[in-house]
């Protein structure tokens, strides 16, 4: 899932330096603060989830630790002054079918990393797949990929 997502955003970036850099952090800023989103939903702040950002952010991106936890910060600000999800996702619409997938995918990972899954995180998600206008057999299948092996 890693690699799908990094390829996926560093698509997104190459795309987006034919434009500007702003372009690409704004991308950036949109995709951690979905991932801020999903763990701030049930408003409990989890460290396990505050590391799988972290993880995520740093893998995806291509980053080292200090500039990832600078983005969660920004990220973390911007979603919580925010008043709905679609100033995130309105860039993200542009992604393909499989790159969307992907990024559900990782919210999934996001909600699953403290063990349980809120009704408010997997309603921030669906939120979310719909505003991208991911399928719902997608959304589904996402899910399932995402879960911890028993």
């Amino acid at each position: 899932m890693f690699k799908k997502l990094s390829t996926l955003l560093k698509k997104v970036m190459h795309e987006a330096s034919d434009g500007s850099a702003g372009e690409v952090a704004s991308m950036h800023l949109a995709m951690a603060s979905l991932l801020c989103e999903v763990s701030g939903a049930d408003h409990q702040n989890d460290e396990r989830e505050d590391n799988a950002k972290l993880q995520l952010l740093s893998k995806l991106f291509d980053i080292n630790d200090e500039q990832a936890k600078s983005l969660l910060l920004e990220a973390t600000a911007k979603s919580k002054a925010s008043t709905s999800l679609y100033e995130f996702t309105t860039k993200l619409r542009a992604l393909m079918p499989n790159e969307r997938y992907d990024l559900i995918e990782a919210m999934w990972t996001v909600a699953y990393a403290d063990g349980v899954i809120e009704p408010m995180e997997e309603a921030v998600i669906r939120q979310v797949s719909d505003l991208i206008y991911l399928d719902h057999l997608e959304f589904i299948r996402a899910k399932l990929a995402a879960a911890p092996q028993a």
